[in-house]
Formats: structure tokens, C-alpha cells, sequence
């Protein structure tokens, strides 16, 4: 048998999507030697296009803001919703946690590939086309064996990985990490078209999600790019697409048709860009971390799309992670477990209290209602522009029992 070619890294980055982007980054202007490897090649098509305000916070730490900010990417400056005859717009420059007031909406195969370009920039070195094909950790430093797209192998040993695989969750597969969650199964199916909205009362500077008429756990994203298209896209549990899913386009149209204040923005649009389906991704892991990796964003825990918190937790957790790695690496003795996992959780789990509220009902009343103090908005607003890890507001310091008492309070003036 032909002997393998082992190579030696001090750091190896699973993916060079936004989170292992962030993460080599800031591993290198550290001054660490970083090899990041991406199965894929780019720009590629990624889900995932509205952006927290959250999010440049970490692309500003990794050196990346002036190439973002000179990209030409839609500005976002709050998130609207609307159900039926009611419409709620929130403004992320009046939040509670006073954080960057604008953000971006962007196509994410030109916003991914920026990011990735910009690590190299910074002396990352980046191989696209290859794949994880196995893992061994029970060496004295851990070792990946790569598969490249000419079926010749290599591999590599580093004294520590970083897993930013996304949807792939490379580690929690070959590890046997995977856990299940406990969000029901939901289907989200979604496209791209030429949007030529007129609507006055329509913002691109601002998400819009809404509510289904009828059904309020489906919703619709409608995110807004600034070349005139939009991404567009339908969530509901399984069961509401019974029946409907043998033709996309027809699925995500019909259930537009059934949403009069969305179909009425969307009544020019066309629809150029087949549709795309995604289901079951709700994920968890049994742990974060453990001896040489740590898992960054979706390769650990996917919550939902609704609040686009995804990127976020990303980013938030590639900046946590080399951070602690870069000690780590400098000879300190470091703790993933209450340096890394518990302080990430609790934004994490922020999110997952106001996802929950949402599908039930409780965060929609809150969100909806016509009357909401000024404060609580701006507390709720700076949750929505990503600020999850922000204990100071009491809507993070105490998410559900908060949500809990407000929500309760917003039904009664209902009625």
C-alpha cells in the first residue's frame, strides 16, 4: 500500500463558511498557523441571508468590515413583521444593548466567499475541494484524513480542530456526537426571484417576516437584496405540506396565495430561480468541545431560521473559540466547558426561548401588539439585532419568565 502523506498544522478549520472564516482569522492575526479545508468550492449557495447587527461585531474583530462594508451588500436596519391588517417594525438603532444600528442582507455565496477571501488576505491558508473522510482522536495530537476531488488522500495532523462544517457537522458524525433536538420537525421552502416590489409601505432596509392568516406557526421570510431580488421563503411543520410538496414552486406560491398582505407585496415578482427545499434541521450535539476540537455554529446546534439568529451564534462562537484557543495555545491552562460551552449556551438559549414563544404564540402577541412600551421594545429590538448574550437586558437576563408575565399582560388587553 502507498504511504499516506501526513502533514502538520498548529490549527485545522473545518469549513470556510462565516464561522470558520471568523475563527482563522482571528487565529492568525494572533500570530498561529491556521489550514482551513472546505468541501466545497466557492461562491456556493448558502440558506441564511439576513444578518444581525450582532454579526459585525465579529467581522469588525476579524479585520473584515471596511471589504464587507465596500461590497455593496442590501443595508438592514431593523426587522418588520406583519400579520393580516397589523405590522410591527423594530429599529436596531434604538435598542436596548446600544450595538451597531445597521447590519446587511446579502446573497450568501458572495458574502461566504468575501469573508473567505479575506482570511487568505490575512495569510490563511485555504483548500477547497476537500473532504473529511475520517477522523482519529485518540492520538497524542489529533489527526483528519482528507480526501481530495482527485481521490488521492493526505492527512493532517494538528494540535487542535475547529469544526465550522454547518449543515455537514463533520465531527459530530464521525465522533457520534449527534443528538437529537427537541424542536419539532419543520420544513422551510424558499427561492430567489426578480422582486420589483412598489409597495410604499414596504422597507428593504428591513427583513420582513409574516404570519400565516390562518395558521400562525407558518411564516414567510422576505429578505430583500440591493441588485432588485429578494430571497423568499415559507416555514411550517411537516404536516402543513402534506400534499404539496411534489411541485416547490407550487407549494411555496400556493402558500403566498393563501397570505394576502405578502401576495400583494410579491404581485410584480418574478419567479426566475427554482425552488429549494430543506427539512428536519433542527440540530444539537452531546458536547462542544472535547481533547483538540471545538464546534462552531450549525456544526454544533441549528435552532430555527425565524429570528435569522444562525450566523449570529456562527460567528459568536468562532469568536469565543479562538479566543480561548488562542491561550490555550500560548501554554494557559483553559476551561471549554465554562469558558466556551455554558457562557455560549445562555445566548443560545435566549434564542430558543423566544423561537419556542414564537411558534406558540406568546412571542406573536408581544410582537403584535399595538401598545408596547417603548422600553420593552427597545429590549426586545436589541434580542432581534442579535444581542442574545447581553444580561444587562432583562429579557435575556430572565427570557422566559419575562416573556411569561409580558405575554400575559398583551393577552388580556386583547380581550
Amino acid at each position: 500500500m502507498p504511504t499516506v502523506e501526513l502533514q502538520r498544522r498548529q490549527v485545522v478549520v473545518i469549513g470556510a463558511g462565516p464561522s470558520g472564516a471568523i475563527a482563522a482569522a482571528l487565529l492568525k492575526r494572533n500570530g498561529h498557523d491556521v489550514l482551513m479545508i472546505e468541501r466545497q468550492h466557492f461562491p456556493r449557495f448558502s440558506i441564511g441571508e439576513s444578518l444581525l447587527s450582532h454579526c459585525l461585531d465579529f467581522v469588525e474583530e476579524a479585520g473584515m468590515l471596511e471589504a464587507v462594508n465596500a461590497a455593496g451588500f442590501q443595508l438592514k436596519n431593523g426587522a418588520a413583521f406583519a400579520w393580516g391588517e397589523r405590522y410591527s417594525a423594530f429599529d436596531f438603532g434604538d435598542t436596548f444593548s446600544h450595538g451597531k444600528p445597521t447590519t446587511f442582507q446579502v446573497q450568501r455565496a458572495d458574502f461566504d466567499k468575501l469573508l473567505a477571501d479575506q482570511a487568505a488576505l490575512q495569510g490563511v491558508e485555504v483548500r477547497y475541494g476537500e473532504a473529511i473522510v475520517g477522523v482519529d482522536f485518540d492520538l497524542p495530537k489529533p489527526q483528519l484524513e482528507v480526501l481530495r476531488e482527485d481521490g488521492s488522500q493526505y492527512r493532517v495532523e494538528a494540535n487542535f480542530v475547529l469544526d465550522a462544517s454547518g449543515y455537514g457537522r463533520v465531527l459530530p458524525r464521525l465522533l457520534d456526537l449527534e443528538a437529537p433536538s427537541n424542536f419539532p420537525v419543520r420544513q422551510a421552502v424558499f427561492t430567489h426571484i426578480e422582486d420589483h416590489i412598489d409597495s410604499p409601505a414596504f422597507e428593504r432596509e428591513k427583513i420582513l417576516i409574516t404570519t400565516h392568516p390562518i395558521h400562525r406557526d407558518i411564516w414567510f421570510w422576505t429578505i430583500p437584496f440591493s441588485n432588485g431580488r429578494c430571497s423568499v421563503g415559507v416555514v411550517a411543520a411537516a404536516e402543513h405540506f402534506e400534499g404539496r410538496m411534489e411541485n416547490l414552486d407550487e407549494c411555496l406560491r400556493g402558500f403566498i396565495a393563501e397570505t394576502p398582505s405578502l401576495s400583494g407585496v410579491l404581485k410584480n415578482a418574478v419567479w426566475d430561480t427554482p425552488a429549494r427545499t430543506i427539512g428536519g434541521y433542527s440540530a444539537n450535539v452531546k458536547t462542544l468541545h472535547g481533547p483538540g476540537f471545538a464546534l462552531l455554529g450549525n456544526a454544533a446546534e441549528f435552532l430555527d431560521p425565524v429570528f435569522s439568529s444562525g450566523v449570529t451564534i456562527a460567528m459568536r462562537s468562532a469568536s469565543m473559540a479562538a479566543g480561548v484557543l488562542h491561550r490555550q495555545l500560548q501554554g494557559e491552562s483553559v476551561d471549554w466547558q465554562t469558558e466556551f460551552a455554558e457562557p455560549l449556551k445562555r445566548g443560545v438559549d435566549t434564542f430558543r426561548c423566544y423561537v419556542e414563544g414564537w411558534y406558540a404564540g406568546t412571542f406573536q402577541d408581544v410582537i403584535y401588539h399595538p401598545d408596547s412600551s417603548p422600553d420593552i421594545r427597545r429590549m426586545i429590538s436589541a434580542i432581534l439585532a442579535g444581542y442574545a448574550w447581553d444580561e444587562r437586558n432583562p429579557f435575556v437576563a430572565e427570557p422566559k419568565r419575562r416573556l411569561r408575565v409580558l405575554s400575559e399582560i398583551c393577552a388580556k388587553e386583547a380581550t
